[in-house]
């Protein structure tokens, strides 16, 4: 990775998570689905990308909207789980040959239908651990089921949007 793609990466975090901060914190579909956008910074790393650098990024910055949302390590957890299974998603989604060495899993790169079938999963076991915790003793299975499955099915409609709307496109997508 060279240092124009690093400042790239990081700038389109910081835009993301200033969004999550600004503009989807206090946002939920009928009590249901929230938003948590700033997976897609996450989700469009490299994936050449080591685990470790992955998990302390994650980490990092599901610690920082902990502070913002006052949610005492909920984002922090279920980021870090997220960062802990993507490399093992990827490459169970990968095609025979593999991705190449700068290729990012973004939508423009992998088409429609393999960026659902990579980010779907991934954006469902954040939303489920992050449920999970949020809800522990006092919901039950079906309301964090719920929450998470409507709050995925968002986020990745959100990330989608976004893609199509600020990314550079492929011809023919």
């Amino acid at each position: 990775m060279n240092i124009r793609s690093l400042l790239s990466y990081t700038f389109l975090i910081i835009a993301l998570v200033v969004v999550q901060l600004l503009f989807l914190k206090n946002l939920a579909l009928f009590g249901y689905a929230f938003a948590f956008l700033y997976l897609l910074g996450l989700l469009i790393l490299p994936s050449t990308l080591k685990t470790i650098p992955l998990l302390l990024i994650s980490f990092s910055l599901g610690f920082l909207l902990d502070v913002f949302f006052e949610t005492i390590g909920m984002h922090a957890a279920a980021a870090t789980v997220f960062a802990f299974f993507k490399p093992i998603w990827l490459k169970t989604t990968s095609p025979t040959g593999g991705y190449d060495e700068v290729e990012e899993p973004s939508l423009s790169q992998i088409g429609l239908g393999r960026f659902i079938s990579y980010a779907f999963p991934l954006i469902f076991l954040y939303a489920l651990v992050f449920f999970t915790a949020d809800q522990w003793g006092t919901g039950g299975f079906l309301g964090v089921f719920s929450k998470s499955l409507f709050s995925s099915l968002f986020t990745l409609v959100l990330a989608i949007l976004v893609q199509l709307l600020f990314f550079k496109r492929r011809k023919g997508i």
